[in-house]
């Protein structure tokens, strides 16, 4: 273990083997944070915070602050974050309110580029990868190996499908599908996110129905319950289709077209 002589631990934090912290940090009370989980300089982690092992955040980061959000009372939220992440500089993100479960979580493996904001009661899975300046409102669902570009924002209670790709400085209003790559402004779907799922390991066949699944949704007038219905019967050729019919199925906002 490795903390430097300035920085300030709360008697109740929880720091075990093998984490080092720089100089200026603060670790507020009830704060947990797994081996060898690095804290450069001048990092603030608030309080009611479990942050898991491995995982690196750079100085000036913002960790387990207070949601900004006028329903928050005081009452004890949390934040979740798993192992072998990476908080570039600047990154904040924030505790849940009482309104939702009072937590945000983060998965494993994700990395945060700098000034990333992850707002309140946010769900964000792993092996996401957000670029700078990106912005997530609160409530929102962000699934496992999504992109999202720099300058995105997210309104809040839309979810982010997992394997999809955002572009950057685009605006967000509406439910993203899995494995789609949405652009522009406004913002629109434009494609399956071919190259993410191959750089994944999804073999051609896969891709091919995840196609036809496309298809179906935005070029050939189906309503969405419709798509969905002919998307179950290609689910039968392949496994892969069931996290499309589940992040159709999860909307509740309406996806973008």
């Amino acid at each position: 273990m490795s903390i430097d002589a300035t920085a300030r631990i709360d008697p109740s934090a929880q720091i075990e083997n093998g984490v080092s912290i720089g100089p200026w940090s603060i670790i507020g009370p009830n704060v947990s944070i797994g081996a060898g989980t690095v804290i450069e300089s001048s990092v603030v982690i608030r309080c009611n915070t479990r942050i898991g092992k491995n995982n690196h955040i750079y100085q000036f980061s913002s960790v387990g602050e207070d949601p900004a959000d006028k329903k928050f009372a005081g009452e004890e939220t949390w934040l979740e974050i798993g192992d072998n992440n990476i908080l570039r500089e600047g990154v904040n993100l924030h505790r849940g309110t009482g309104v939702s479960g009072g937590l945000t979580t983060l998965g494993d493996g994700n990395l945060l580029m700098p000034y990333v904001h992850i707002a309140h009661d946010c769900r964000v899975g792993s092996n996401t990868v957000f670029a700078n300046n990106t912005g997530i409102s609160g409530h929102v669902e962000v699934g496992d190996w999504a992109i999202l570009g720099g300058l995105t924002g997210v309104n809040q209670f839309l979810k982010i499908g997992a394997h999809a790709m955002v572009g950057g400085m685009t605006h967000i209003t509406n439910d993203v599908p899995a494995y789609t790559i949405v652009s522009g402004s406004p913002a629109a779907v434009r494609a399956v996110n071919v190259i993410g799922l191959e750089r994944r390991g999804f073999d051609k066949q896969t891709i091919l129905k995840i196609r036809e699944a496309f298809k179906i949704i935005f070029l050939r007038n189906n309503s969405l319950q419709e798509a969905i219905e002919q998307i179950r019967v290609l689910r039968q050729e392949c496994d892969a289709l069931q996290i499309l019919i589940d992040s159709l199925e999860a909307s509740e906002k309406g996806i973008h077209r």
